[in-house]
Formats: structure tokens, C-alpha cells, sequence
């Protein structure tokens, strides 16, 4: 049997949650559909040292913040259950263990097929996450049968490492947390190049004066609007970020081997550094990114960059198709917890403003402080 909505929202992370939320408080027609068996799994399942990068006052998503001290940085754990618990808060319908195989259109709806169920809807936000699909270089099979192979999305711990030496690819966050983590047991090389490193320590006090700083420029300046944040955007998306709480001597001080070279390729079954050098290793985690998956979306949707082509999270080709969620959707802000709520609430917006004939898909940005009591207002005289 059929179910209609006016919208449907794909994904109950801080994205979708936080759409939902916004569309609740313009009193709309929506269902979240989340894949996993609770909301907040996708956090569960992250390595289990994860603590964010960025303290409790940063990590509210709209209407509630995150119920520890604003200094605070919650591990993931703590964000999973936040998350759960928004959901609950503000009632959101959220149906768990509704993963989405297909988004297609039919005429002037959007058919959304979970398992044996489909979902009929004006409108669709597209929510899953910002980083879904593993990237593993192809060469990786060929490494020697031996070594134990595990990209980060699986890592959880060191026991899942067998003994002996380890090689963790790529130098970004977790790259950098996992190698200290694995040096206490093993003998490590950390292997690529290194985007810088943040000059402070991000929970001390120097950080409580800078962050608010920072927090402003990945919000009002870094953005979509400026010509920086035009440039930094293809950067956020193809490389990874500076290193924050594990810096360069911590690692040094550790007895991780660090090393810029990148791995090229396989000689003989060891992982090969561009420098020549092949290493004799037990075990390879790749901390080598996550890509985009759009596979499932039958609409053509995915830009020259394998990213969803939009403005301001609206496809320009299909009215009422949404994205929220993405690495520099407008702003740097957009892809973090904390700032991913001002592209939900304009989101929301223009779903509560759809008129029956198409309307212009691009979301105006112009003011980045429109107050949402305008949106309730424009509902509901949409409504009358």
C-alpha cells in the first residue's frame, strides 16, 4: 500500500532531524525515514575513541542544545543519544529500519521505495549523511592475502588489528587519532600528506576565545556568497582538513612514523610508498575519505565532481527535491552539527512556500539572519 506525504525526509541524522523539526514548526505533512535501528546509529557506529571536534555549544541542532556543559566535547556516543532524544523531544515521526533503495519520480511526485513499501511525495530531502561511501584505492586488493585490511568506517578499536606493525593511510582527523591510538600496541606509519594542523589545543583555554571566531567564519564568511568560500568549497570536498586535537608532536612523541609519501600502488603483496619503499606491515587502515553515493536516486542529480548539483540545497531539475547535509552546501558550517540547521530551516522554508506550479528551485540567500517566525508567517497565509 501506498503512503503519502507531503514530504519525505531521507535520513534521521542532525540533517534530517533538523528539517524535520523546522517543517514541524510549520505544522507541514512529513515522514523521516531512517535506516537504522535507532536514531543515532549512524554515530554508534564510529570508532569508539570519537569524541567531536568541537565543544557542546557548537553541536545544538535547532530548538534544544546538547545537554552538557557548553565546554564540554561529547564523544559519539553521547551525540547518538542526543540525537535520539531530540527526536523524541519535538515527536518527530521518525520510521527506524527504513532504509531507502530507489528515488524516482512519477509525474508531478516523487516515489520513494523502501524494501516493500513505497512513499509518495511532493517533496523528498535527501538527508543520509555527508560521507557514505568508503573510498579504498582499487590497487588494494592486490596487497598480500596476510595483511588485515580495514577502512576507518569499520574501525572501532585495536583488537580488531592482528600483531605486528600497522600502516594507517591518510593524514587527516581520523587518520591521525587512529595512529596514535594503534601506536600503544604497535609499531606505526602514518603515510600521506598532512593539510596543516590547527595551532592550539582545542580544549584549552586559548580555544574559548578563538572558537567563536572560527564558528563565525564557517558561518558568515566562508560561505557561498564570498569568492574564498567559492574557492575553499571543491578543497573541503576533495582533501581532507587540518589536524585538531592530535597534532604533529603528539604523534612524534608516540613513536608514529610519519611520512608525507602517499601509497602509489603493491610490490611483491606489501603497500608501496611513491618514495620507492614497500612495508613489511600486518595490517592497513585506510583513512583514505568517503564519497557520495547517488546511485540509488534515479534522477540525474550527481555534477561534474560526483557531488549533487544544487543551490542552496534545492535541485534546480527537480522542484521539491532537497539536499541537506552535504560538505559546503552554502557555508562550511553546512556539513557540521552545529551549522547544519540554518540549511534546514531555509529548506524547510521553501517546501512550507512551494507553490502548485513549480517555483524558482535556487533558495534566496540573501539575508542569513531572515527570522523563522516570517516562515510560519508565510505558511499560513499561504494556507488562508
Amino acid at each position: 500500500m501506498d503512503e503519502h506525504f507531503e514530504t519525505v525526509i531521507i535520513g534521521a541524522g542532525q540533517a534530517g532531524l533538523a528539517v524535520g523539526y523546522h517543517l514541524a514548526r510549520n505544522d507541514r505533512s512529513f515522514v523521516i525515514l531512517e535506516a537504522g535501528e535507532r536514531v543515532g546509529d549512524n554515530w554508534r557506529r564510529r570508532f569508539d575513541s570519537l569524541r567531536l571536534y568541537s565543544p557542546a555549544r557548537y553541536d545544538g541542532l535547532p530548538g534544544w542544545g546538547v545537554p552538557l556543559d557548553p565546554w564540554d566535547y561529547p564523544t559519539k556516543d553521547q551525540i547518538a543519544d542526543y540525537l535520539e532524544a531530540y527526536a523524541e523531544r519535538f515527536e518527530l515521526p521518525v520510521i527506524t529500519g527504513a532504509g531507502v533503495d530507489a528515488l524516482r519520480r512519477d509525474g508531478d511526485r516523487y516515489v520513494v521505495r523502501s524494501g516493500a513499501h513505497r512513499f509518495l511525495a511532493d517533496n523528498v530531502v535527501v538527508a543520509s549523511g555527508t560521507f557514505q561511501e568508503p573510498i579504498v584505492p582499487s590497487f588494494a586488493s592486490e596487497l598480500d592475502p596476510a595483511i588485515r585490511q580495514l577502512h576507518s568506517d569499520a574501525y572501532r578499536n585495536p583488537s580488531q588489528l592482528q600483531d605486528g606493525p600497522a600502516l594507517v593511510v591518510g593524514c587527516s582527523h581520523s587518520g591521525a587519532d587512529i595512529a596514535l591510538e594503534l601506536a600503544s600496541g604497535h609499531d606505526v606509519v602514518l603515510a600521506g600528506r598532512m593539510h596543516g594542523e590547527v595551532p592550539l589545543d582545542i580544549e584549552g583555554r586559548a580555544a574559548r576565545v578563538v572558537l567563536p571566531v572560527l564558528w563565525f567564519l564557517a558561518n558568515h564568511v566562508l560561505t557561498m556568497r564570498t569568492p574564498l568560500g567559492r574557492r575553499m568549497r571543491p578543497e573541503v570536498r576533495a582533501h581532507g582538513g587540518p589536524l585538531l586535537r592530535v597534532k604533529r608532536a603528539h604523534l612524534r612523541a608516540a613513536g608514529v612514523d610519519r611520512t608525507d609519501a602517499r601509497v602509489t600502488g603493491v610490490r611483491e603483496g606489501r603497500p608501496l610508498l611513491e618514495d620507492g619503499r614497500a612495508l613489511d606491515v600486518a595490517n592497513v587502515v585506510w583513512c583514505t575519505g568517503f564519497g557520495k553515493d547517488v546511485s540509488w536516486i534515479e534522477l540525474p542529480v550527481a555534477g561534474a565532481d560526483g557531488w549533487p548539483e544544487q543551490e542552496g540545497g534545492a535541485v534546480e531539475s527537480s522542484p521539491g527535491l532537497y539536499f541537506v547535509g552535504l560538505p559546503f552546501l552554502h557555508a562550511f558550517a553546512s556539513m557540521l552539527i552545529g551549522g547544519v540547521g540554518r540549511d534546514a530551516e531555509r529548506v524547510a522554508a521553501h517546501i512550507a512556500a512551494r507553490a502548485p506550479e513549480p517555483a524558482q528551485a535556487g533558495i534566496d540567500w540573501a539575508n542569513e539572519n531572515t527570522p523563522s517566525g516570517s516562515y510560519a508567517a508565510l505558511t499560513r497565509s499561504r494556507r488562508a
